[in-house]
């Protein structure tokens, strides 16, 4: 039996030798081998590829069709990607077999990814995943399988002017209780820019004003929500990214967040173009009113990939040169643990407006996917502040110029 003397079948991609994690753009060439190392000489089939890339979703919901009927509605779709196929051993013509010796074989494979593909993502309820198997076919026997998988991040610079666009928003309500008029509060927050990218500080400038009888706590969150589309029904699922508690504000009070600062964690990026998976982000601002209901700001956010560049906008052309920095994907744990469920942080009648922080230990530092798009902290030096005086003034030994002259 051939499996009786084969001590190694597997897939080594392109600069993944230590087994660690690696990760490819749209349109970049894929480069591997197919390793197969046998203990004795042995016959062989064909040696085929295959590469794949595909986004899939699935859920099920009950149903009730009466007071003593119910039935399970599954909802499913898929979009491919990715698929690519080469023979890299392929049988005599004459139809014999391949005998191959004892030792190590390789097998190199090339192929070129499409120019648009989505982020590689793990959700609730669907996936976006990519994948290299190798089969190896053998005379009168099963054929035996391999597979590989691969990371894909879809580049978004956030140096565009739709992302260093500003984000404001204004909101009040009135604070009711057994139909008596407590009074208003009011929200009023900006940050400086739509995107960021994960490991930047979001500096959040904000008033809020209590005019109700009783203090209120200002609160503030980054919220990831996942939306999986099947037969033109949708499935959401929220959690709570990140979050801080400002301070309480007594009656009639005002308290000003002159750049408070929100860190953002390792989390995976906007997914946005996708037709059956999309993962957004929001920044929500919200304030406690005891007795009634919260008050809810929410300001849209985009993380990227490509970072700030240190003079903000730029040309296309500079923008084009700009790389993703990839050396953060080898301190991703093989199993991350999963983030917080949305219910779990928000209690269920107010799912929609509370933004409860989540314990330090439930969240682990790490949001759920194999994936999470990490780029380094802001690495260059800051441009130095405007001022009007000339730091380099002339001397006075310089003879003055005649007007008349």
């Amino acid at each position: 039996m051939i499996f009786d003397r084969l001590k190694r079948f597997s897939i080594v991609l392109e600069g993944t030798e230590r087994d660690g994690p690696v990760a490819f753009s749209p349109g970049q060439v894929v480069s591997g081998r197919v390793v197969l190392e046998l203990a004795g000489s042995a016959r062989l089939g064909a040696l085929r590829l295959r590469a794949m890339g595909a986004a899939r979703v699935h859920w099920t919901e009950s149903r009730s069709a009466g007071s003593s009927t119910a039935y399970t509605q599954s909802y499913s779709d898929q979009v491919e990607f990715l698929s690519h196929r080469d023979t890299l051993l392929a049988p005599p013509d004459n139809g014999e077999v391949t005998v191959l010796q004892a030792g190590k074989h390789e097998f190199p494979f090339t192929f070129q990814l499409p120019e648009t593909l989505a982020t590689s993502f793990e959700g609730k309820h669907g996936s976006v995943r990519y994948w290299v198997k190798a089969k190896l076919h053998r005379p009168w026997s099963t054929v035996k399988k391999v597979k590989k998988e691969f990371t894909v991040i879809e580049p978004i610079d956030i140096n565009t002017p739709t992302l260093l666009a500003p984000q404001a928003g204004a909101k009040e309500k009135l604070a009711r209780a057994w139909y008596c008029n407590r009074g208003q509060v009011s929200v009023t927050a900006k940050i400086d820019r739509k995107g960021y990218t994960p490991g930047e500080v979001i500096p959040i400038f904000a008033e809020i004003d209590n005019c109700t009888s009783r203090a209120v706590v200002p609160k503030a969150a980054i919220i990831q929500t996942q939306t999986f589309i099947a037969r033109g029904t949708k499935k959401q699922k929220k959690s709570v990214v990140t979050s801080i508690v400002g301070d309480s504000i007594a009656a009639g009070k005002r308290e000003v967040w002159h750049g408070r600062a929100l860190k953002i964690p390792p989390v995976g990026p906007s997914i946005l173009q996708c037709r059956i998976i999309q993962v957004e982000y929001s920044l929500k601002v919200c304030v406690d009113i005891p007795g009634t209901s919260k008050l809810l700001l929410e300001l849209p956010l985009v993380i990227g990939t490509i970072p700030l560049h240190p003079f903000g906008s730029r040309t296309s052309s500079v923008s084009s040169q700009y790389s993703v920095n990839l050396d953060w994907l080898s301190t991703i744990p093989e199993q991350p643990e999963a983030p917080p469920e949305y219910s779990a942080v928000v209690s269920s009648p107010e799912a929609e407006q509370s933004l409860a922080p989540p314990c330090r230990s439930e969240l682990g530092g790490i949001l759920e996917g194999p994936f999470f798009a990490y780029i380094q902290e802001f690495r260059f030096r800051p441009p130095p502040l405007y001022s009007e005086i000339d730091p380099n003034p002339p001397s006075d030994n310089i003879r003055p110029r005649c007007m008349t002259c």
